[in-house]
């Protein structure tokens, strides 16, 4: 089981970095720099499954970090 720890994290980690990168982009720097941006979108669909699921990954991701660390 310890052998297999480090494989686990890497499909985690590139789970984790593909539901990042796969979710809607917000305001970006117009909203920070006082834009037009004021808006409320509620998350429907794909995108509503694609944000629980990059939830879950890094639920899954510290939880296999943390048994790493108190196995070793």
């Amino acid at each position: 089981m310890v052998a297999y720890l480090p494989y686990i994290q890497i499909i985690l980690s590139i789970l984790l970095i593909g539901g990042i990168l796969l979710q809607q982009r917000g305001s970006g720097l117009s909203g920070a720099l006082g834009g037009s941006g004021i808006e409320y979108s509620t998350k429907r669909g794909a995108e509503k499954i694609l944000f629980y699921a990059t939830v879950v990954i890094a639920v899954l991701f510290i939880a296999v970090s943390i048994i790493a660390v108190r196995l070793t």
